[in-house]
C-alpha cells in the first residue's frame, strides 16, 4: 500500500461470497444453421457495462418461494431446479419469451409482462393462473462459472442453453428501463470473430463458452449437438480469463488498497507464440501457485515467455523475483525508476515513452507502445496495443486511485488521463478490477472528478482556509465519510500542483492565494 500516507494503514478488503444466478443462451434455427441471442448492456450500468451478454440474473426470494411452495414444478431438474426458476422468470422480464406449454415458445403478452416486470412475485401468480406456462420446458446446463473476486458484483452462475427451435419468438425490451439497449442474433463463429477484431466486448466466460462450442462443432456437429456434448459434463472451475484478444488475466492476491483484493497480472501474446508477463506481483504461496499454473498452461500452448514487464514500483505490482525465478526465467523490462526498485536484476531493458515492444505470434507480430503516465507513481508506464491499453494504476472500476503527496504528481496524473482518453482505446486493462470496456466514459469521469476537486481545494484557500486540515475539511465537505488522513493527503497533492502553477503560495505550513 505504497500510496498511503506514512503511518496510515487500512484493513484488508473483504472478499464477498458469490450470489447464485442463472444465464440463458437462447438459440434458434436460422438460414445460417443456428444462432444465439446476445444483448448489449447499456453504458450506464455500474457492473459489466457495454458488454454483449446473455439474459439472466441472480436467484431472488421470489424464485426460492416458487420452488418451495410448488415442489411439483420442474421436479425433474434436480440440483439446478432453483436456477431454472430464475431462468424462466428472467426470460419473461428481460426478453419477453416463455414456454408455450407444448415444447415450443411464445412472446409473452404485454399485460402479463408488465405485471412481472413491476413485481417479480407476479411470475408465480401467472404460472398458477395459466398466464405463463412452464409445461414441457427443456433446458440444459452447459457450464458453471464463478465471478472472480476483483469484480464489484460476484455470482455463482449456471449457464443454460434453451433452444427456441423454429418457434419464431423474438426478444423485445421490457417496459421501463432495461439492462440492454440492443438484441442481436449471432453464430458462435461470427461472435468470436467480432471480438477478435476488437469490434465488441464480451465477458471472459462467454469467450470461453464460444470457444468450447466452436471446438465441439469442428467435426461438423451443429450447435444443439455441441450443447448436448457440453451438458454431459459441464465445464466448471478455473478457466482462461481472456480480457481481450491476446490479453489474458491472472489474479494475484496482494496487499493492495481496498476494496481491491488482487492485482491483475496480464499475459500478452497469442497462444503458441511469444508471451509477455506484466506485473506478476507474487509475494506469497497463493500468488506463487496462481502464476505457476498459468506458466504451465503457457508452456503447454507451445509458447515462450519473452520478458517480464513491471508497470511501476509499488509493492502490489512488483513481484518477488526469487519466487518468480522458481517458475520461469526471463529478462525484466521496466522504466528506469522501476528498475532502481529491483536491485539485483541482471538482465533488463529500460523502457521509455515511445518504445515499441514486439511480440511474435502464429498469425504475425503484435506491437505494444510504451506510454509514460507518472502521475500516480514516478516511472509508471502503460502499454498501448490494438486490443486496448494495459493502463496500470490510472483508473479502476473498483474503488479509487490515489495520487500520493509524497511522490505523486497531480498535474501529471490528470494530464496522463487526458492522454489516455485522447487515444480512444477500445478497452482499458486496469491494474485492479474488471476490464474497462467504456474507456472514454470512465476516463472523462475521472478527469472531471479530479478537476472538480482541484477547484474545491483552490476555493478553500481562496475562502481563507490556511492549514492543510482546514483546506481538506472544506474541499471534501461533500464526502463526509472520507478517511481524514487520505483526504488531507489528496488535498496536499492538489495543493502541490497549485503551488507549482503559481495559483497558490506556501508560507511555512500554511497556504495562501
Amino acid at each position: 500500500m505504497d500510496e498511503l500516507p506514512e503511518g496510515l494503514s487500512l484493513p484488508s478488503a473483504e472478499t464477498y461470497s458469490p450470489r447464485p444466478s442463472a444465464s440463458v443462451m437462447l438459440s434458434k434455427v436460422s438460414v445460417s444453421g443456428h444462432e444465439i441471442l446476445m444483448g448489449h448492456r447499456i453504458s450506464e450500468l455500474p457492473a459489466f457495462p457495454d458488454l454483449w451478454s446473455f439474459p439472466g440474473g441472480g436467484v431472488s426470494r421470489v424464485d426460492r418461494k416458487a420452488a418451495d411452495s410448488h415442489p411439483e414444478w420442474l421436479s425433474e431438474r434436480g440440483r439446478d431446479r432453483l436456477a431454472a426458476f430464475t431462468l424462466l422468470r428472467e426470460m419473461v422480464e428481460e426478453v419477453g419469451i416463455a414456454p408455450n406449454g407444448e415444447g415450443g415458445f411464445i412472446e409473452v403478452e404485454q399485460d402479463v409482462r408488465d405485471k412481472v416486470c413491476s413485481d417479480k412475485s407476479a411470475w408465480m401468480e401467472e404460472v398458477v393462473s395459466g398466464g405463463i406456462s412452464i409445461e414441457a420446458f427443456d433446458c440444459q446446463v452447459i457450464t458453471e462459472r464463478t465471478t472472480p473476486p476483483q469484480s464489484p458484483v460476484r455470482f455463482q452462475n449456471l449457464f443454460f442453453h434453451v433452444s427456441l427451435g423454429v418457434s419464431g419468438a423474438e426478444p423485445s425490451f421490457p417496459p421501463g428501463r432495461s439492462e440492454f439497449d440492443e438484441f442481436r442474433w449471432w453464430t458462435p463463429h461470427d461472435l468470436i470473430s467480432a471480438w477478435e477484431g476488437n469490434e465488441i466486448h464480451l465477458p471472459p466466460p462467454i469467450v470461453t463458452i464460444m470457444r468450447d462450442l466452436i471446438e465441439k462443432m469442428e467435426d461438423g456437429s451443429d450447435l444443439p449437438s455441441a450443447c448436448d456434448s457440453l451438458a454431459e459434463d459441464p465445464p466448471s472451475g478455473p478457466h482462461r480469463f481472456e480480457y481481450g484478444p491476446g490479453v489474458e488475466c491472472v489474479l494475484i492476491p496482494t496487499a493492495t488498497l481496498p476494496p481491491a483484493t488482487h492485482t491483475n497480472c496480464f499475459v500478452l501474446g497469442e497462444r503458441g507464440g511469444q508471451r509477455i508477463v506484466v506485473d506478476p506481483a507474487i509475494r506469497d504461496q497463493g500468488g506463487f501457485e496462481e502464476l505457476k499454473a498459468k506458466v504451465e498452461e503457457i508452456r503447454e500452448d507451445g509458447s515462450e515467455i519473452l520478458c517480464t514487464v513491471f508497470t511501476h514500483r509499488h509493492q502490489d505490482h512488483l513481484g518477488d523475483l526469487d519466487l518468480i525465478s522458481q517458475i520461469y526465467q526471463a529478462p525484466v523490462w521496466a522504466s528506469e525508476e522501476t528498475l532502481r526498485a529491483l536491485p539485483g536484476v541482471s538482465v533488463s531493458r529500460t523502457l521509455s515513452g515511445g518504445d515499441l515492444v514486439s511480440v511474435e505470434g502464429p498469425s504475425g507480430d503484435s506491437e505494444w507502445e510504451v506510454l509514460e503516465t507518472p502521475g500516480h507513481c514516478p516511472g509508471q508506464i502503460c502499454l498501448v496495443g490494438d486490443p486496448g491499453i494495459v493502463s496500470a494504476d490510472n483508473c479502476t472500476m473498483v474503488g479509487t486511485i490515489l495520487v500520493p503527496s509524497s511522490d505523486g504528481d497531480m498535474g501529471a496524473y490528470i494530464s496522463g488521463l487526458e492522454r489516455l482518453r485522447d487515444l480512444r482505446p477500445h478497452t482499458l486493462f486496469a491494474g485492479h478490477g474488471p476490464l474497462i470496456p467504456n474507456p472514454e466514459r470512465m476516463l472523462t469521469e475521472y478527469i472531471e472528478h479530479r478537476k472538480a476537486r482541484h477547484s474545491k481545494v483552490l476555493e478553500a484557500v481562496e475562502s481563507g482556509c490556511v492549514s492543510l486540515s482546514e483546506i481538506a475539511i472544506t474541499a471534501y465537505s461533500d464526502t463526509p465519510g472520507a478517511n481524514a488522513a487520505l483526504a488531507e493527503d489528496q488535498a496536499l497533492s492538489h495543493l502541490n500542483e497549485l503551488v507549482r502553477t503559481g495559483a497558490v503560495r506556501k508560507s511555512g505550513e500554511g497556504f495562501h492565494v
